[in-house]
């Protein structure tokens, strides 16, 4: 496996979800039409495993948390970033999203939850923000940022 089969997988989805609301009608469809009973699910699940264990995903660590963006926003992506970091039972860095953010979650153990939700996509809406959060064990978790858009939160600044 490689990037370019990561980046191929991806743009399927974006291609379909492009200039589509950030909201629970869009996570409803994500996991209906891409969600953990569905082969393109398992395709991504393995795609990024292997990522993580050929070293070219998750390439970062700090604070107990491996991560990397993947691919910078692209027209091939319709303007989509894609970032995978690998959690395990920790809360990480406070941050919002500008223009909102799609999470595929892939546990890597059954009962591992991001910001308490299963297997499958949680999408956030645009000025959402929040501490990721994995807890029950490892999971993996897919970033898709329109515009690649992030704000993390200074240290000791008030969180909203």
């Amino acid at each position: 496996m490689e990037a370019a089969d990561l980046h191929r997988q991806i743009a399927k989805i974006t291609e379909r979800i492009s200039g589509q609301p950030l909201d629970t009608r869009l996570q409803d469809w994500l996991n209906q039409e891409f969600g953990p009973d569905t082969a393109a699910f398992a395709d991504l699940q393995r795609t990024c495993e292997a990522g993580v264990a050929e070293g070219w995903l998750c390439q970062r660590e700090g604070g107990g948390i491996r991560y990397g963006r993947v691919f910078k926003p692209e027209v091939a992506l319709h303007g989509f970033s894609v970032d995978v970091v690998e959690m395990a039972d920790v809360v990480g860095p406070h941050h919002s999203h500008p223009n909102g953010e799609i999470d595929l979650i892939l546990p890597r153990d059954g009962s591992a939850r991001f910001d308490a939700h299963p297997s499958g996509w949680l999408v956030y809406g645009p000025g959402s923000a929040h501490c990721p959060t994995v807890s029950g064990g490892s999971a993996l978790v897919l970033y898709l940022l329109p515009e690649g858009a992030i704000s993390f939160t200074p240290a000791g600044e008030a969180r909203a």
